[in-house]
């Protein structure tokens, strides 16, 4: 039951926050390389590198960190989704039923969620 909860979460999480991350990043695609780059700075750069000194200083750095949690969290939700499908079309072809079966799908969809986000990010971050 709650892996069926989680998968409509991140499903409706991914529809949402990624299609708003999506859009922002195609929109800054499209618009040429200086809306690309001051996308690309937003989520990527270093909190060290904003311009403005003081109060603006701590709302960029605040900012920013929102956005690193939310693409963090957009990853998560991609991972944990997919899993949790790959789980439902196991079910789908008729196997899995079992107790013992069904509960370690759910434990083990619930982990590799949390397990791939990890790796995906000790990748991009350690690169």
């Amino acid at each position: 039951m709650t892996v069926s909860i989680l998968h409509r979460v991140t499903g409706n999480g991914l529809a949402v926050a990624g299609l708003g991350v999506l859009l922002w990043w195609l929109g800054a695609l499209a618009s040429g390389a200086e809306a690309y780059a001051t996308f690309t700075s937003w989520m990527w750069a270093d909190w060290a590198s904003l311009e403005w000194s003081g109060f603006g200083a701590i709302v960029g750095s605040l900012v920013k960190l929102v956005l690193k949690l939310v693409l963090i969290g957009l990853s998560w939700a991609f991972f944990t989704h997919m899993a949790s499908g790959i789980r439902h079309f196991v079910l789908d072809i008729g196997a899995g039923y079992e107790l013992k079966a069904n509960r370690a799908w759910a434990i083990l969809s619930m982990a590799s969620g949390v397990l791939l986000t990890a790796g995906f990010w000790a990748l991009l971050l350690l690169r």
